[in-house]
């Protein structure tokens, strides 16, 4: 048993599971030339860049995530969205 609890078996089924309801994008070149691109212009870290980058390609409008600028536009494309600004507003 591993640090979670969960066995390979049960870890390696939900892995899978994840992959097969998803849109996996492999990191392609110009991908990779996006994600310096991004990282330059936006002053995001690497491994974010490559998140924009991707989502980017893969013409998403919203990306969310708790970690980047909340309601940044990236490349007049991707809206940013904290899903826990609203909770974080309300307790201010």
């Amino acid at each position: 048993m591993a640090k979670y609890k969960r066995s390979h078996d049960e870890i390696s089924r939900f892995m899978i599971e994840i992959i097969r309801d998803s849109n996996v994008v492999d990191v392609s070149l110009p991908i990779f030339e996006s994600c310096l691109k991004l990282k330059e212009t936006y002053g995001y870290p690497y491994w974010d860049s490559l998140i924009l980058a991707a989502t980017l390609a893969n013409n998403c409008t919203i990306l969310y995530s708790e970690d980047m600028q909340h309601n940044q536009v990236i490349e007049g494309k991707l809206t940013i969205v904290n899903p826990f600004a609203s909770i974080l507003e309300n307790a201010k």
